[in-house]
């Protein structure tokens, strides 16, 4: 994968879904939102109805923040990042049973949904931490045996870890630097 230190910057004509609406996942669509369509999509239902009320109970957003995000639709309907041709995948990845070995089932169920909603030419970024080669070896075969697309011709990854302490407000998304890469040139000066 190709690499490159920026900050971020998308363009007006991107529409973005960002799946999963945790401690990553909504800071990043709270930013996104001000100046960005975006959906951002989380199947737990509590979650997206506290969101709607502006109520973030993990306390990495504010309710003005919340506010500020003009453009971004929360939701637990995956359907609607159909409209999309950016998906931000931000879902966690736990240790399995006190173990170093990440669980990727909720990474896996991520792939699955956007592959549903995949179109051609679409951008998928992976933010979930786990081990160098889970993007290309791991997410990529669910995405094209559920989407019928080829990798690197029909749709394109980058990867950007996240750089979220939760809690840390010093340190937070708008000034901190995004690490990105992706699978060719063209895909990481989109992203």
């Amino acid at each position: 994968m190709i690499k490159k230190i920026l900050r971020m910057n998308f363009k007006n004509n991107y529409k973005i879904s960002v799946i999963g609406l945790g401690y990553v996942g909504l800071p990043l669509a709270c930013e996104l939102g001000r100046k960005y369509s975006v959906i951002g999509v989380d199947l737990n239902l509590n979650r997206v109805i506290n969101l709607k009320k502006k109520i973030d109970i993990n306390q990495e957003v504010t309710k003005n923040e919340l506010k500020n995000a003009k453009y971004l639709h929360i939701t637990n309907n995956h359907k609607l990042a159909k409209e999309c041709n950016v998906h931000i995948v931000t879902v966690p990845t736990p240790l399995k049973n006190k173990t170093n070995i990440p669980d990727l089932s909720y990474l896996k169920k991520a792939c699955e949904m956007v592959s549903k909603n995949l179109k051609k030419k679409d951008i998928i970024i992976f933010e979930s931490t786990s081990y160098p080669g889970t993007s290309e070896e791991f997410c990529v075969p669910i995405i094209e045996k559920n989407s019928k697309f080829k990798y690197k011709k029909d749709f394109f990854v980058g990867y950007s870890p996240e750089r979220i302490n939760p809690g840390d407000k010093k340190h937070s998304l708008v000034n901190s630097a995004k690490i990105v890469s992706a699978c060719d040139s063209s895909t990481l000066n989109k992203i």
